[in-house]
This record gives structure tokens, C-alpha cells and sequence, in this order.
């Protein structure tokens, strides 16, 4: 699926990954841990990907396979890896922690893997979870 990176678009892509979810009969205790991966990395896009003003593309992709399912979450935004920041500091009170950080730190923690790769001019974002039960189908 493929919106503009505004938060008003938020709901269709949560919807779309419900609809895969269901489709494929998969656990109901997953999703949640790939709706919140969802979340964080478009708000991101949403909230750093714009160049210039310009009104960046997000592309929401799913696949089931044998060992779970993948998301893969691509924009047309200025390269940035966010998988290169550091981990935020924990042991930090909240008053010397800085702002933001937290959303890719449980994406990190959330997913089985998840890497990142500039693709023909578009960051990509990958992240995999083993589920119990899984067979071959593919969304888009």
C-alpha cells in the first residue's frame, strides 16, 4: 500500500496490516508488536522525511513465509538510517533524557530483525518476526 506521509494516513495503513493479519489467519497476539513497528517508523517519516516542504511517498509492504512475516517500509525522503542512532540512554531520568529515540529502540527490541538499506533513492526498512504459524501469501 502506498500513501502520502501524512499522519491523517495512519488508520488505512493500520487497517491494511489488520486486513493482511486476518487474511492469513494469523495469531492475534503479533500484530500488535507490528502495528506499533508501523507506527513509530511512519510517524518518523512523517514528522523528518520532508525535504524542503516536499510531500514525501510511503510504501507499506507485507509478506508471510515459512518462518513469519516481514514489513517493509520504504520512503522517497532524504537518506537517513535510523537503525544508526544510538540506543537511548534507560538508566537516565526522563528530565535529562532527550526527546525522542524510544520508537526505533522498541522497534529494535520488538522485531526479530530489522535493517536498513537506500534502494534506487529510497530508504527501505525491513524488520521480521518469527511467527508460530506461517504459510506463503504475500500483500502489497
Amino acid at each position: 500500500m502506498s500513501v502520502a506521509a501524512q499522519a491523517a494516513h495512519l488508520p488505512q495503513l493500520t487497517a491494511f496490516l489488520e486486513q493482511f493479519w486476518s487474511s492469513a489467519s494469523l495469531p492475534p497476539g503479533g500484530c500488535p508488536a507490528f502495528a506499533l513497528a508501523l507506527e513509530e517508523l511512519f510517524a518518523n517519516v512523517v514528522m523528518h522525511g520532508s525535504a524542503g516542504g516536499a510531500l514525501q511517498q510511503v510504501e507499506v509492504s507485507l509478506a508471510l513465509t515459512p518462518e513469519g512475516v516481514t514489513m517493509t517500509i520504504e520512503d522517497d525522503g532524504p537518506g537517513f538510517d535510523p537503525l544508526s542512532l544510538p540506543p537511548p540512554d534507560l538508566t537516565a531520568s526522563l528530565a535529562e533524557r532527550p526527546v525522542g529515540g524510544l520508537g526505533v529502540f522498541l522497534v529494535r527490541k520488538m522485531m526479530d530483525t530489522v535493517s536498513y538499506a537506500r534502494v534506487a533513492g529510497r530508504n527501505q526498512v525491513r524488520m521480521s518476526k518469527r511467527l508460530a504459524r506461517a504459510a506463503g501469501a504475500e500483500f502489497a
